[in-house]
């Protein structure tokens, strides 16, 4: 239950960030995301150690490592408030997983606008345009330089 009740503080905590990035998202603050980058892949780092802990427990007491075996120990040794964090990690695990999905898609809309203004900005290409051997010629602009 250690392991739970740490895994339990460990989401929550991740799903603060992930709220927090998507406020930046929305608000197109980029600047400040490099931080919350660093802290979320610091607590998915300690949830995956605390789940694999909690894993090596069930095993050692005999029962299936992931959900089955947490579901089956907690049917035969937890409280009902036991099972209640259970729960609750799993709600907030899945609401932290929709909220990177969100995330994910707010970064790809930024990343498709900042394409997007980096295309206008870039020199149109002329099609359609024949030079004197009827081939399609593509129109070379050079300035030329005279030192006097």
């Amino acid at each position: 239950m250690h392991s739970l009740k740490a895994e339990h503080t460990l989401i929550i905590s991740l799903r603060e960030v992930l709220l927090q990035e998507q406020n930046l998202l929305v608000a197109a603050d980029i600047d400040k995301l490099d931080p919350l980058t660093s802290r979320k892949a610091e607590l998915i780092n300690e949830m995956a150690l605390t789940a694999n802990q909690r894993h090596r427990s069930l095993a050692a007491a005999g029962f299936a490592r992931g959900e089955a075996g947490m579901e089956a120990w907690l049917a035969a040794h937890g409280s009902d408030a036991d099972k209640l964090l259970w729960h609750d990690v799993l709600d907030q695990t899945r609401e932290a997983k929709e909220l990177n999905r969100l995330n994910g898609m707010l970064i790809n809309r930024q990343l498709n606008h900042t394409q997007g203004a980096l295309q206008a900005l870039r020199p149109q290409a002329q099609t359609g345009v024949y030079g004197p051997s009827g081939r399609t010629a593509t129109s070379t602009f050079s300035r030329g330089f005279v030192a006097g």
